[in-house]
């Protein structure tokens, strides 16, 4: 499994927290509800921060705010956790269902 990262050029505790995502990701890998449960994690974690400490931190004058958008649009811009939408789900079901049908023949 890979997992990847928008820049190589994190600071030490991020890269440490990317591993330790990773590898908790690892050992539920094949236990969709595990994983599942880790991505609600994320998810809960992600409107967390946003809710609170990011949005206390946001700038309050024109400088800070020009470099804040400065850096969003040149480091990929703005986090968001997108969701599995339920038709790729069922895409996924109808998949492998076929795939069962070809094997049996």
């Amino acid at each position: 499994m890979s997992i990847s990262v928008f820049s190589s050029d994190l600071p030490e505790d991020l890269q440490q927290l990317t591993q330790r995502v990773r590898a908790t990701a690892e050992v539920r890998e094949g236990d969709c509800i595990a994983l599942l449960e880790l991505l609600r994690l994320l998810e809960s974690l992600h409107f967390e921060i946003r809710d609170t400490l990011f949005r206390d931190a946001l700038p309050d004058n024109r400088q800070r705010l020009y470099r804040l958008l400065r850096d969003i649009e040149q480091e990929g811009g703005w986090p968001y956790i997108k969701r599995m939408q339920l038709l790729a789900l069922l895409e996924h079901l109808d998949e492998e269902g076929n795939e069962v049908v070809k094997e049996d023949v």
